[in-house]
């Protein structure tokens, strides 16, 4: 992996640099550096779709906190999009196989601790990571099975409706999962849209598929990490007994799992976004001393 813009120094403003994944695959990337005596480092794991910009306020906070924190664009996403994604050939799990692992590397290299937050997917991914040993713990938030047995019935329907009307017309005509569209978000490559809709359609997501359980058991088995798991009791798309379908994939690692009811904690509403957004500030606290914990 190799890096361009690695200025690190403590303090100041945040910095933009590229990563180059291990198949050469160039990420856009932002470093905001710890604020005073650096405590550790944080890698920002992202959510399907969502750009690494929604992610500023609370990689802002971590810094200020004393963690230097690296948000990234996935491939095909944000500034590391290309051109087109008509025609752009790439796996889901590239995500996590090649552009995480890049954040990892790049990160865990001057004996500080290393932690990750994820954001729905980036729950996905950790386990799926080949260099997760890196990070001393993870704390993710809204990551569940994405099967819609698990949601409410109305949001049942309307994931059926996008999965199975929507989306395939969609994809038919761009070539790509054009969310803009639908105002949904970033658009994604034909790749992602395949591995996640067909993952969507089994309980326990990628666990249950015949063609990737047996890689993903495995892999999962070998995380240790301690995890925290947090989900909103209002947030739709990854319920508590969506998030425990899934976290069960992380058999060894000790995982808790917390729900947030927003009104009882001061938190208002928080469904499947709010987690990152400034009024979840106590939250990002709760993660931050969680990690703080971590012996130096």
């Amino acid at each position: 992996m190799n890096t361009v813009e690695t200025d690190r120094s403590a303090g100041g403003m945040p910095r933009q640099l590229t990563l180059k994944a291990a198949d050469g695959y160039p990420l856009s990337a932002v470093i905001y550096p710890a604020a005073g005596q650096a405590r550790g480092h944080l890698v920002v794991a992202g959510a399907t779709g969502v750009p690494q910009g929604f992610y500023r306020q609370f990689a802002q906070y971590a810094a200020e906190q004393g963690y230097t924190t690296l948000t990234l664009d996935y491939r095909g996403i944000g500034a590391s999009r290309p051109a087109s994604l008509r025609g752009f050939d790439m796996r889901y799990m590239d995500w996590a196989e090649l552009d995480l692992a890049a954040a990892v590397d790049h990160m865990a290299t001057d004996g500080l601790p290393l932690f990750m937050v994820g954001h729905s997917f980036g729950g996905h991914a950790f386990g799926a990571l080949p260099n997760h040993d890196r990070v001393a713990r993870f704390f993710t938030c809204g990551t569940g099975a994405g099967w819609h047995g698990w949601m409410p019935k109305t949001e049942q329907w309307r994931v059926r409706l996008m999965w199975h009307v929507l989306s395939p017309l969609i994809t038919r005509w761009k070539g790509y999962l054009a969310w803009s569209y639908l105002g949904m978000g970033e658009d994604l490559p034909l790749g992602v849209y395949r591995d996640w809709k067909r993952w969507c359609g089994f309980p326990r997501y990628f666990f249950d598929d015949p063609a990737s359980a047996a890689h993903m058991t495995v892999q999962f088995s070998r995380v240790t990490t301690p995890i925290v798991a947090a989900n909103a009791l209002d947030d739709r798309w990854a319920l508590p007994a969506s998030r425990d379908a899934f976290m069960a994939g992380y058999r060894n690692s000790p995982v808790r799992a917390l729900d947030l009811d927003g009104p009882r904690l001061g938190l208002g509403h928080i469904g499947h976004m709010g987690y990152f957004r400034r009024h979840a500030r106590p939250l990002w606290d709760d993660m931050l001393a969680w990690f703080a914990e971590h012996p130096a």
